[in-house]
């Protein structure tokens, strides 16, 4: 006869920065008890609550600093800090770090690019295939889909906050920090970018950029031009405020 575990009732506390992904009961709630028989490692129940473990910091039993693998016992309260500001990259991964952003965070992709970040994404990419892009290539997955983060196969991630493609780029950059290189990518396909004589590109160019403009970019991959045109004051705002968000973060911008 198979004896059942005894049931205990474990404490968690998460910190008011991570209360947003809990369940609606649970987000007034300081301490929210949680049925548990000694079986479950405190990582499985911060999971099990709707916090993906990619979006948490510290963690700590009575005050002692655990691992996700730690099994409580017991009656045990546990806390829950958020990923730290600005959050490290761990090596293997490159510097500054790379990323791979999911199907909805389209935006936010091009404007890394456009601050010289290596930005992976496909608007037709799979969970599976972003999961197998991030793992392979030691990029840190993008998403606001919290399903994903919760796959135990997944490298690294982050929870991108913010409704509009500013905020979610903002919270990004002050999440990790990077070392920005602005104008150096092309925002369609990720590819780096050098400069072109002029008159390697005029096929390419619009009668109105052959006579007003001398200095051009290419893409080494897809081979598209870039210009500093009318458009430039746009995007010269967002390198700007980008540059500020790193530069308070304390990173080198």
């Amino acid at each position: 006869m198979t004896r059942t575990p005894p049931q205990f009732q474990l404490r968690v506390r998460f910190a008011e920065e991570l209360r947003f992904l809990l369940a609606a009961r649970h987000r007034r709630s300081e301490d929210i008890r949680v049925p548990h028989d000694g079986t479950s490692t405190l990582g499985h129940v911060i999971q099990s609550l709707g916090v993906p473990l990619t979006e948490t910091g510290e963690l700590a039993v009575h005050g002692r600093r655990v691992d996700p693998s730690y099994r409580p016992l017991g009656e045990e309260a546990a806390s829950v800090a958020p990923a730290p500001r600005p959050q490290p990259v761990p090596f293997p991964s490159q510097s500054p770090p790379r990323f791979v952003l999911d199907v909805h965070l389209g935006a936010v992709a091009r404007q890394l690019r456009l601050l010289g970040l290596d930005a992976a994404y496909g608007n037709d990419m799979s969970d599976d295939a972003l999961l197998t892009q991030a793992n392979a290539e030691h990029r840190v997955l993008l998403t606001q889909d919290r399903g994903l983060l919760l796959r135990r196969a997944l490298w690294l991630g982050a929870y991108v906050r913010g409704a509009r493609p500013d905020a979610q780029l903002l919270d990004v950059l002050d999440r990790f920090a990077p070392a920005l290189d602005p104008w150096t990518r092309c925002m369609a396909c990720n590819g780096t970018l050098a400069p072109v004589a002029k008159s390697e590109i005029t096929s390419l160019l619009r009668p109105g950029t052959r006579r007003t403009y001398d200095t051009f970019m290419r893409c080494r991959d897809c081979g598209r031009p870039y210009w500093r045109g009318a458009h430039s004051g746009r995007l010269e705002a967002t390198v700007a405020a980008a540059r500020e968000a790193v530069r308070v973060r304390g990173g080198q911008g």
